[in-house]
């Protein structure tokens, strides 16, 4: 036999075992609750739109700093690790579409050769330029050589953690064979009037 809820209430106030726990509670400095209900929080706000991410974008680029991404300590990946990035409100098909390699990349960018620093300045000035240019989708060859002091790729590391800072990003996965496989990206970006 089940038991209704409002008969399954707990002990009265007179019951000894219940007043001693509400004693300790108090001298431990226990306070009732006002409400007896939940609190959910409030209802998450979506982040910022893209017009606001733009206009922040181009207030930073005229206060004068003069990089986007980091340049420091980065998380070091495999040669042939497979990048994946996504943001979490892009729809599933466009990922897959990434991912599969048909969505045409407009452009590319090849920084075998080049020094750290140089491989960031170029990739930045690319991807204003691609973004100036209201490209989709373009494809970034970092390579998959082992740095000269470093035991792991370091060009194709740092691009995994600069193209995850730049606000114009929305995806990046490494490309299929015939475009480079695990030695390049596909970088989809976000257009103007483009909402993902």
């Amino acid at each position: 036999m089940r038991v209704p809820m409002s008969e399954n209430r707990p002990p009265d106030d007179d019951d000894e075992e219940a007043n001693a726990f509400r004693q300790a509670l108090r001298e431990a400095g226990v306070r009732r609750i006002a409400v007896n209900r939940a609190d959910p929080g409030r209802p998450k706000r979506r982040d910022s739109s893209a017009a606001e991410r733009r206009a922040a974008a181009v207030a930073a680029d005229s206060e004068g700093i003069a990089s986007r991404t980091s340049d420091g300590r980065v998380e070091p990946v495999r040669p042939s690790e497979f990048l994946d990035f996504f943001l979490p409100d892009l729809p599933y098909r466009t990922r897959s579409q990434l991912k599969r390699g048909q969505i045409a990349w407009e452009a590319g960018l090849d920084l075998h050769g080049y020094s750290l620093d140089d491989a960031r300045l170029e990739l930045e000035s690319f991807l204003k330029e691609a973004a100036g240019s209201r490209m989709r989708c373009v494809l970034v060859v970092h390579g998959k050589a082992w740095g000269s002091t470093a035991d792991y790729p370091v060009i194709k590391s740092h691009v995994n953690a600069w193209l995850r800072e730049w606000p114009s990003v929305l995806a990046f996965c490494s490309a299929r064979e015939g475009d480079g496989g695990t030695g390049a990206v596909y970088v989809l970006l976000r257009r103007r009037g483009f909402d993902a």
